[in-house]
């Protein structure tokens, strides 16, 4: 399998604490990879070293594609949109910070794709909160890149929104983009990735198929291994 990005031995330290400790992790084109753990694990910290937002304290990450910076893009905690423009103008804004001019064909394409075709000319902030994420998600794919990283992608959606959103990765991701994204909910994580990687304190514990896993623990659900892997982690 071709490998699109490869982190290998990844380190982040604060001071005398190590947040991140050792971790690999790597992404092939069209495959849905979750990365799992309780709250201050070290999730959201890989991904960011992954994409250079923060500098790793050892290790290295090797990119087998373009400028990475063109070719990833990123939905993360915060969501980046500009409330009081519409999600279409959005959408031309983020094109341009990549230097990219979009084609009213792909503006709609977009908005279609991510189930946004009737909120072209609607502000942002009116949109739902399931629209917004989808909005977020339309606009780290302006600059069509070839892995797309989410922070929590359906967090606090009813579950209408949620299924809207794992169709649209799932849609993303036949189309060949790698997907990377964290969640606490193991049942979506269980419907969604191909590979699962658990990181708990820092370290990563268990990392296989959603199958494979279950096989090699022994454990009814994904549910019961993250339970059983994070006994005494405060999550």
């Amino acid at each position: 399998m071709s490998v699109l990005i490869e982190a290998r031995g990844l380190v982040k330290r604060y001071g005398a604490r190590t947040v991140v400790r050792r971790v690999d992790l790597t992404v092939a084109p069209g495959e849905i990879v979750a990365v799992v753990g309780p709250n201050g694990a070290g999730k959201t910290t890989t991904l960011e070293m992954i994409l250079g937002i923060r500098r790793p304290d050892g290790g290295r990450v090797t990119y087998r594609l373009g400028d990475p910076r063109r070719e990833t893009g990123a939905q993360l905690q915060a969501t980046p949109f500009f409330p009081h423009l519409t999600a279409a103008e959005n959408l031309q804004l983020f094109a341009a910070f990549y230097g990219v001019r979009l084609s009213p064909a792909r503006v709609a394409e977009l908005l279609e794709g991510c189930g946004l075709a009737g909120a072209a000319r609607t502000e942002a902030a009116r949109l739902s909160g399931g629209q917004q994420k989808r909005l977020a998600i339309a606009l780290a794919l302006v600059h069509r890149p070839k892995v797309l990283f989410l922070d929590e992608p359906a967090a606090a959606l009813d579950p209408r929104a949620r299924r809207e959103v794992r169709e649209l990765i799932r849609r993303v991701a036949r189309e060949g983009t790698a997907v990377v994204f964290t969640s606490h909910d193991m049942e979506e994580v269980g419907k969604l990735a191909h590979r699962v990687v658990f990181i708990i304190d820092g370290e990563v514990r268990a990392a296989g198929s959603p199958a494979e896993l279950l096989a090699r623990h022994g454990a009814p659900t994904l549910e019961d291994l993250y339970l059983r892997l994070t006994e005494g982690q405060e999550v």
